[in-house]
């Protein structure tokens, strides 16, 4: 190896390890910094050029990511999502109905929305219904982020890293649906059997004894024109019009207005996920352009030609130790080279996304309600999140290698 392969390799390996592990010791780092350091950090070495860097952004991607969250905080903004979760409450008559409609509410909207927004939006809310029931919060949050997990797998808004499948594969939304849809439909029904088997005491066949109002402040005219903008976002997905345009027009039409201040919006913004996409590319850029990325390739090809179960295996472990959006990342130039590479791009997109469930550090959707719910005073474990989360996990994993080979 070169010196300036050397160069790559260490602060690529520094930077992902501490993406893995979401900070370094004594330092105030998230992903975000930590990510954009090491990019700085490449082009400053000599590890690629400024020029090159600029090069190894997928604007694609960062224009998709930034729509849907324009989307998102208008939605949250009018008052949709406490709209749901009172219509939820409503509803539900035992605990197994609220359970199966927290899976369903949240499988559903992250499919759509970016599970990430959704887990942060519903968080509070079950907790405020479930300690209002006064029923055990733990199995109702760990079917919260499970649930925004399986769902998001089925289409290419679902998460971040369909996202990139989407955007590099080129395959159209509708397919992308029509191939993964199927696996998210049962992982949400597998969650809901998992959870209530694990926590049988709480899923008695008893009625719910309390009554909860959810509060609701709703803004009619934004919410009229976030739904609009949502609808619009589905049809022209459905048309086929190219994903990231679809996002950038639904976000440039509800930012034409008379009432929402744009501060408003961009303040909600989540900046550091795109900060830490677009540091990443040129990190993985580094990669390429040194020509470690071919190493890579030669050491990770012979683990991922055995058809979907073994690039599942390769997938899921890599995403453990790296995260699953630097695992997509570093199997982007590895795909196009397999046998049946449409296929191949499907199982990384399932792989890396259901892998988020293994563990409460699995995926950043989980760190999310683990950290809202310790605020509240909740807290939900390592250990507690192990009892139906990996059983979770390594079902869904496997419905979804047994749909995809066949």
């Amino acid at each position: 190896m070169s010196s300036r392969e050397y160069i790559t390799a260490g602060l690529a390996v520094i930077t992902l390890v501490g993406v893995a592990v979401g900070r370094y010791p004594a330092l105030k780092m998230n992903r975000a910094t930590i990510a954009m350091v090491g990019a700085t950090a490449m082009v400053v070495l000599g590890a690629l050029s400024l020029d090159e860097a600029y090069a190894a952004i997928d604007w694609n991607t960062i224009i998709l990511l930034f729509g849907m969250m324009v989307l998102n905080v208008n939605l949250r903004m009018a008052g949709f999502f406490q709209l749901v979760t009172a219509r939820v409450v409503r509803i539900a008559r035992t605990p197994r109905q609220l359970l199966a409609l927290i899976i369903g509410v949240s499988g559903f909207f992250s499919a759509v929305f970016l599970n990430d927004t959704i887990v942060l939006v519903f968080t509070p809310l079950v907790l405020d219904v479930t300690l209002a029931l006064r029923r055990n919060p733990l199995p109702y949050l760990v079917a919260l982020v499970t649930a925004a997990n399986i769902g998001s797998v089925g289409t290419i808004t679902g998460n971040p890293q369909n996202m990139l499948v989407g955007i590099s594969s080129g395959i159209a939304f509708v397919d992308f649906t029509r191939a993964l849809a199927p696996i998210g439909l049962a992982g949400l029904a597998v969650a809901w059997m998992v959870i209530v088997g694990v926590y049988r005491t709480e899923f008695r066949p008893d009625r719910l004894r309390a009554e909860v109002i959810v509060k609701n402040a709703v803004e009619p005219s934004l919410l009229r024109k976030s739904l609009l903008a949502s609808v619009l976002l589905v049809v022209a997905l459905l048309a086929g019009v190219a994903v990231p345009l679809a996002a950038a027009v639904a976000a440039a039409f509800l930012l034409v207005t008379r009432r929402t201040e744009p501060e408003r919006v961009f303040q909600d913004i989540d900046w550091g996920l795109l900060v830490f996409f677009s540091s990443l590319f040129v990190v993985t850029g580094a990669l390429e352009s040194s020509g470690l990325s071919r190493q890579l390739f030669s050491l990770l090809k012979p683990m991922t030609e055995g058809g979907p179960f073994s690039l599942t295996v390769t997938s899921v472990v890599l995403s453990n130790i790296v995260s699953n959006v630097p695992a997509v990342m570093l199997f982007r130039p590895i795909v196009p080279t397999l046998n049946e590479p449409h296929t191949a791009w499907l199982t990384l997109a399932m792989a890396t996304t259901l892998a988020g469930n293994l563990t409460l550090m699995g995926s950043v959707a989980n760190l999310i309600v683990a950290e809202i719910a310790r605020k509240r005073g909740v807290n939900l474990s390592f250990a507690e999140y192990l009892k139906a989360g990996t059983a979770i996990a390594l079902l869904t994993l496997g419905i979804g290698v047994s749909w995809l080979s066949w």
